[in-house]
């Protein structure tokens, strides 16, 4: 995709949705922390169900501390490796009392060295949290990215350097919202719905549907 359809398309999907938002639902940096790790292989519907149990009873790191790993895994039960994801929770709450005086550091190096954080979920928690203009990849982005030819790439690295080079300064910082919004619910995997999207015209996809 060329230079011009690129701003053409990120000038539509902000005309759409100025101020996109994350579909999780939090009250503070480390609930957003917590739901981005609960989120791996889950949706955010069914991490919202979890985390409304959750947060009630353990809204900080100190209560979620107190709460224990089999208090969180009761919790967040319903949603996909539950187990090993209490166990995360757990040590990365620790970690932030132990390191951080139970706040949720603004650097890249330090959320990485938390338990269950990678490079996704510590962009994630950077751009919303802290609105750094960072991208992070998940299975959406890169394949909107590759199937447009907005941004291609063989992995979410590849794609993540691409849109961070290709997108326009001035639209970097929503953008992570604006195209996994897009591709959660109009360019969806199996069936896409070319006919309702606002960026047909600019998509280099060979295979669009009516």
């Amino acid at each position: 995709m060329k230079r011009e359809a690129i701003r053409e398309f990120f000038r539509r999907l902000h005309a759409a949705n100025p101020e996109p938002q994350t579909e999780l639902e939090y009250a503070s940096p480390y609930q957003l922390l917590v739901a981005v790790v609960l989120s791996a292989q889950a949706t955010d519907r069914s991490v919202n169900i979890a985390t409304r149990k959750l947060f009630a009873l353990a809204p900080t790191p100190e209560a979620m501390v107190t709460l224990g790993e089999e208090g969180i895994a009761d919790c967040i039960k319903t949603i996909g490796l539950f187990r090993n994801k209490a166990k995360n929770t757990l040590a990365l709450s620790r970690l932030l009392l132990e390191r951080h005086g139970g706040e949720v550091p603004a650097e890249r190096e330090a959320l990485e060295a938390l338990p269950g954080v990678g490079r996704k979920t510590a962009n994630v928690v950077l751009n919303t949290v802290f609105r750094q203009p960072v991208m992070a990849v998940d299975t959406h982005i890169f394949r909107l990215a590759n199937r447009t030819g907005l941004a291609p790439g063989k992995d979410v690295v590849e794609v993540e350097k691409a849109l961070m080079r290709r997108v326009p300064k001035d639209y970097l910082l929503d953008a992570h919202h604006w195209l996994i919004l897009h591709g959660r619910y109009v360019c969806t995997a199996r069936s896409p719905r070319c006919a309702q999207c606002s960026v047909r015209d600019l998509c280099l996809c060979r295979d669009k549907t009516d």
